[in-house]
């Protein structure tokens, strides 16, 4: 169900809530042979604004993969909060120090040895264009939920679920 109640910067607040407390989310890509690929990718902190930020290796494979086709998908999840997001966008890399600086972590010296000198590092920014949620409030309400379709015999109703535009 598309939601035409939100503009698109409620739709950014909305999945930027969904979002915020979700450090991995599976990246999906389009191989230069046809077919999808999916890998974890650690989303970088910072306040969702209709872009997303990673760090990635220049020789990781996504960068044929989006020679190929700039088009992806980010699915997160939050089981324990039963939200659930699915963003679609365009993916490009970024090579800015100050974006780097910005985002970088000692921790990722376990990946680029270098650290931010590292010639393999690179962002990858991703700009959402829609998005689908799934949300359920509480675990409460998705317990109501589900005992109500047993009950009645009717659909269960997972909470809201829309579909959204992003710009």
């Amino acid at each position: 169900m598309k939601n035409t109640d939100l503009s698109p910067e409620q739709s950014i607040k909305k999945v930027g809530e969904l979002i915020k407390d979700i450090k991995f989310a599976m990246l999906c890509t389009t191989n230069p042979e046809g077919h999808l690929h999916s890998r974890p990718m650690t989303t970088q902190e910072d306040e969702f604004d209709g872009t997303l930020w990673f760090f990635t290796s220049k020789d990781s494979g996504i960068k044929n993969d989006l020679d190929s086709s700039s088009e992806v998908n980010l699915a997160y999840a939050n089981p324990n909060g039963h939200s659930y997001v699915s963003i679609c966008g365009t993916g490009s890399f970024v090579d800015d120090k100050a974006i780097k600086e910005k985002f970088w972590k000692p921790a990722y010296k376990a990946w680029f040895v270098e650290g931010l000198d590292d010639p393999k590092l690179t962002l990858l920014k991703v700009d959402a264009h829609h998005a689908q949620y799934w949300d359920t409030p509480s675990a409460v309400a998705y317990v109501l939920n589900l005992a109500k379709s047993v009950i009645t015999g009717k659909s269960y109703s997972a909470g809201d679920n829309q579909k959204v535009d992003l710009n």
